[in-house]
């Protein structure tokens, strides 16, 4: 399986495979009809809690990603659905953070990639 991870008001291409959004929220400004995703994955996003506390700060980064993980790891059965659901081949996480690198799609890749070892 690859994982890529892109905003999700970037043009969709052949390339990104299977879209799966990852935000907990609808992004805004997008119908759904406008938005090619193949899934809208909230059960596996951060919780509303965890998203408001993170806001993006750079330097709670770390904290962020332990405490998803751990949100995660406490919900085995969603995780485990998820990832059957998006099965092999190229995968592409939407996000609509405008941060490219410290997000939640970025968190997760890293979460699935250990998981799938």
């Amino acid at each position: 399986m690859q994982i890529v991870t892109k905003r999700v008001y970037e043009k969709a291409s052949e390339s990104d495979g299977r879209r799966v959004l990852v935000d907990r929220l609808w992004p805004r400004g997008l119908s759904k009809e406008k938005v090619l995703v193949d899934q809208w994955a909230k059960e596996v996003s951060p919780s509303n809690e965890l998203r408001q506390w993170y806001a993006h700060d750079p330097e709670k980064w770390e904290e962020f990603k332990k405490r998803y993980f751990a949100e995660l790891d406490s919900n085995p059965n969603a995780v485990t659905s998820f990832l059957n659901e998006i099965g092999e081949g190229t995968v592409t996480f939407l996000y609509s953070s405008k941060e490219p690198e410290l997000n939640n799609a970025t968190a997760l890749k890293e979460y699935v990639e250990i998981r799938k070892g």
